[in-house]
């Protein structure tokens, strides 16, 4: 029987790419208030100052390089004769640039564009207005294709399918405090998958998981990758 793994990815895999976790300081978050950048009414109050925020996230985005925690995953979706979905909580691409091709992003993409009116989605360029009309329907009404904080995220139906098929579950680099992916390893467990968090710190679920190991990213998930390589070779 072919294994089947499901990763859940956070902004702590990004971390060593450059790019910042809410809980940076000095970070990019550290800057604004998520009630004003990361909301639907944040959105609706100033969609000018949502529109700048994005902007600056796509251009650290756009900027940055997959990791050696991205490479390890991108090989294991390669050489591993199984199942690999990652789900990620990211919006950056840094998945997609190491190699990964079975990418569900659940709190969307900064490289996408949604209309509010028709819900058609595009491409997004580098810099967004609000002004930028619909290519489809025309209207004046883009955002940035991301979930906001009460928005319900992307692919839930996918990801609990998986989560009741998988073998093993993974987390790497999440806090463990955002629902509902902070209950995916609860899910996991219920139908019998192996659990691991594979992190900086302790997450606020740690005990939650079967196996943990701490430490950076670059360095904690290449090793389990190659541990599970050879035990899928054995």
């Amino acid at each position: 029987m072919t294994p089947k793994i499901v990763i859940l990815t956070g902004a702590g895999i990004s971390a060593e790419s450059g790019l910042g976790t809410f809980r940076d300081v000095d970070g990019l978050w550290t800057k604004y208030d998520l009630n004003d950048v990361a909301t639907p009414e944040g959105f609706a109050r100033n969609p000018e100052l949502v529109m700048d925020f994005y902007n600056a996230r796509r251009a650290n985005a756009a900027a940055a390089s997959p990791n050696a925690a991205h490479a390890a995953l991108a090989r294991l979706e390669v050489d591993l004769q199984g199942e690999v979905l990652i789900v990620t909580q990211n919006v950056d691409g840094l998945h997609e640039a190491a190699g990964n091709r079975n990418v569900l992003h659940m709190h969307g993409a900064l490289d996408s564009a949604l209309c509010n009116a028709c819900e058609h989605r595009w491409p997004a360029p580098a810099v967004m207005s609000v002004t930028d009309p619909c290519p489809r329907c025309k209207q004046q009404a883009t955002r940035p294709d991301v979930v906001w904080f009460g928005e319900i995220p992307y692919g839930m139906d996918v990801i609990s399918e998986a989560l009741s098929q998988a073998d093993v579950f993974v987390s790497i680099g999440t806090s463990g405090e955002v629902y509902p992916a902070a209950n995916f390893v609860a899910e996991a467990d219920h139908f019998g998958a192996h659990t691991v968090e594979l992190n900086l710190d302790p997450s606020a679920g740690v005990s939650r998981f079967a196996e943990t190991r701490f430490g950076p990213a670059t360095e904690v998930v290449p090793q389990w990758v190659a541990d599970e390589l050879a035990r899928a070779q054995k």
